[in-house]
């Protein structure tokens, strides 16, 4: 097993995975790399690390999905009322024949895994290192973990059909606003987005659909790109869409290649 990535047979990732998953303190090569220019020698450096960080991403997950992705907070404890409808998304993604893919952490993304797990479903998590909050949940079949968020996002966007976003904090908006804009701007499909928690992005609705409207920041029709709802049921019939706009003329996908760390 190669170092940042972990596979289950029906148990999750292993405890001394998950206890060693996610764990970094602050570097110095993390705040040199966007902290202006450095020498031509590490500069290359870190494209090299870049690019082989995104091959190993590709390698590991092109035969996971099709995917729905759900973004949330990891500060929801499994008794709130987002942890459970998360865990009941979790469940009905994983009843369409999708792969649940989330960041692979606590709260909302435990939930969603073990609703995947729940009903058999398969389901990933795309984990970042940081110094705090990147706990492992135990409910997914397989993770890969990232350095780089610019490269874990391009992961959590390229093997999705469909996006839910569930309550969250900076992590979650920028994430969900990176999607909307890459469908926007035509840059990929347009892919439903869904974000479900009513009561919690109330004054972000109204403020797409007044402020960034009325001031024209935003064209009208670019309000539709995103779907509120708090029925699991109407989620659902959304992500049926994004499915069948999944192409049915990529490439032919053989069998995975181990040597290439591929995984079936």
């Amino acid at each position: 097993m190669s170092q940042g990535e972990g596979f289950r047979s029906g148990a999750g990732a292993d405890d001394a995975q998950r206890s060693a998953w996610g764990k970094i303190t602050s570097s110095i090569e993390e705040r040199r790399f966007l902290a202006g220019p450095r020498t031509r020698r590490e500069e290359l450096a870190r494209a090299v690390r870049i690019f082989l960080e995104t091959i190993r991403g590709f390698r590991h997950l092109h035969f996971a999905g099709p995917c729905v992705t759900v973004f949330g907070s990891a500060r929801f404890a499994e008794d709130h009322r987002y942890y459970q409808l998360g865990r009941e998304m979790g469940r009905r993604i994983a009843g369409l024949g999708l792969t649940t893919m989330t960041g692979g952490g606590p709260g909302i993304m435990e939930a969603a895994n073990r609703g995947a797990r729940d009903v058999g479903g398969r389901s990933i998590g795309c984990n970042i290192k940081l110094p705090m909050e990147q706990e492992p949940n135990p409910y997914v079949d397989r993770f890969v973990e990232f350095r780089y968020f610019f490269v874990r996002k391009v992961m959590l966007v390229k093997y999705s059909v469909a996006f839910v976003v569930l309550p969250g904090g900076f992590g979650t908006m920028d994430e969900a606003f990176e999607v909307a804009t890459l469908i926007q701007t035509g840059k990929v499909e347009s892919f439903p987005i869904v974000l479900m928690g009513m009561d919690y992005w109330a004054p972000l609705r109204e403020f797409i659909a007044g402020s960034m409207v009325a001031e024209r920041t935003i064209s009208a029709s670019d309000v539709d790109l995103i779907t509120f709802t708090d029925d699991p049921d109407e989620a659902i019939s959304v992500i049926k869409r994004g499915a069948d706009l999944y192409s049915s003329d990529l490439p032919r996908r053989t069998k995975p290649l181990p040597l290439l760390g591929e995984k079936s």
